[in-house]
């Protein structure tokens, strides 16, 4: 399985980027997919997730709660960050993730839960 994430850039605070994340050698449907990001000198920290074994439910950190939207087509088997009303300190790598099975909901923003990691794409949001 392979994860190939896209779509960082630079923006301007205030503005949008869509992330994307083609998931390959397997179907798209078949994990629970997640979004983390790591800023510089900071640790890896949860985005949002969703998980296809509970049902399509979504969570989302506080941080981008309102502000940032997951999806998935399972046709094409990609998994979007729709990103707005971007901040400075949403600066960071973004990575993709894939969990074979997440065991409950309440574990979903745990990084060991996730089997597979796409590469990153950098998002930079300039005041």
């Amino acid at each position: 399985v392979q994860l190939q994430a896209s779509g960082g850039g630079l923006v301007q605070a205030g503005g949008s980027l869509r992330l994307s994340c083609v998931v390959s050698g397997r179907r798209f449907s078949s994990y629970d997919m997640g979004w983390f990001r790591q800023a510089p000198g900071k640790e890896r920290e949860f985005v949002a997730a969703i998980m296809w074994s509970g049902g399509g439910n979504i969570d989302y950190s506080d941080a981008v709660k309102g502000r940032f939207t997951i999806s998935g087509d399972n046709v094409k088997d990609t998994l979007y960050l729709q990103m707005s009303e971007l901040r400075p300190e949403d600066t960071a790598v973004y990575y993709c993730a894939a969990a074979v099975r997440i065991r409950s909901y309440s574990r979903v923003r745990e990084t060991d839960e996730y089997d597979y990691w796409g590469q990153g794409t950098l998002v930079t949001v300039s005041s």
